[in-house]
């Protein structure tokens, strides 16, 4: 192509690619070479517009340079150039900013994750702290008891607490659990009560072997199940029954229910937990919290009476194996 001859459609694509390439090379090495990004900005278009143009005239495009010698002769070849500059380095520039952007969202989010997570961790341990003491207190309480009054029952009780304690041993430092340790948990736990209240407590565990490999955060069964034995059980005269059972349905969420043949339930307190009208200890608290953090409205706790007297909690997450 002669000098002073626009460049051709084809020769044009050539150049503006050029451009554009170095620019946004230029960019890239700014970026992590240089802190002040308004440099970056100030450096990358002229010295990217002239090392394209060089470039572009080693692919075989006429030297561009040349014309911006004479930019009053040239004016449309140097407008043409300073527009493709200018639009590569305003694009280039949205991209990086985009880029940068993206990265302090994705660090904004990791902060506010390690947040709840140790806000979560802080609950977990608070829960444990609220859960551990009273069962403890009244387990080696009914031990003492016994060990006079009937030695083997108490060496039994002694044997159902360590297996609880060694099941519970490190569970609220991990981020999830499995149902079927859960419900070994909560067997210890249930066998413990039983001795601890006799006649006055049956339970049964009707959870299917499948079932099992669920995924669990910790302690959002186990609360469920203290409520039942301090709330449901414990204050009744002739005491009464837990089950707890476990479903899945065809919309793969997993069904966790917690009944028991108490009192039941006070006026107001019939509706899904975190309701209007639902109520419940700081242990149920935490559950709705946990449940709403970790699955949305996919987790649900929710209270119902159960028939003919007591009540029935009703426990709903997504279903995942481990």
């Amino acid at each position: 192509m002669a000098s002073g001859i626009s460049p051709n459609p084809r020769e044009a694509f050539v150049i503006a690619n050029a451009v554009g390439l170095v620019i946004y090379t230029l960019y890239t090495i700014g970026h992590r070479l240089i802190p002040w990004h308004w440099l970056v900005h100030v450096l990358a278009l002229p010295t990217g517009l002239w090392l394209g143009l060089k470039l572009a005239a080693l692919a075989g495009v006429y030297d561009v340079t040349q014309s911006l010698l004479d930019p009053v002769a040239h004016w449309r070849v140097v407008l043409s150039c300073i527009l493709i500059s200018v639009a590569a380095t305003v694009l280039i520039s949205q991209h990086f900013h985009n880029l940068e952007y993206r990265a302090q969202l994705a660090a904004e989010q990791r902060r506010a994750a390690e947040a709840r997570q140790a806000e979560t961790a802080a609950q977990l341990a608070l829960l444990q702290a609220q859960i551990e003491p009273h069962f403890l207190f009244n387990t080696l309480a009914t031990v003492h008891g016994l060990i006079e009054r009937d030695p083997p029952l108490a060496r039994t009780m002694l044997d159902h607490l360590n297996g609880y304690l060694r099941a519970s041993l490190g569970r609220t430092r991990r981020a999830s659990t499995t149902l079927g340790d859960e419900l070994e948990l909560i067997g210890e736990l249930l066998a413990i009560a039983a001795i601890r209240l006799q006649a006055r407590l049956s339970y049964r565990i009707d959870v299917p072997d499948a079932l099992r490999r669920a995924v669990l955060p910790p302690l959002l069964l186990q609360p469920l199940v203290e409520n039942a034995l301090e709330h449901g059980i414990e204050p009744a005269v002739h005491g009464g029954e837990i089950v707890v059972e476990g479903r899945l349905d065809a919309d793969g969420l997993l069904y966790l229910d917690v009944r028991d043949t108490g009192p039941g339930l006070r006026d107001g307190q019939s509706a899904p937990f975190g309701e209007a009208g639902a109520s419940g200890g700081v242990g149920l608290s935490n559950v709705r919290q946990r449940l709403a953090t970790l699955y949305g409205d996919a987790g649900r706790l929710a209270l119902y009476p159960n028939a003919p007297r007591g009540v029935h909690a009703e426990l709903r997450l997504p279903y995942r194996e481990a």
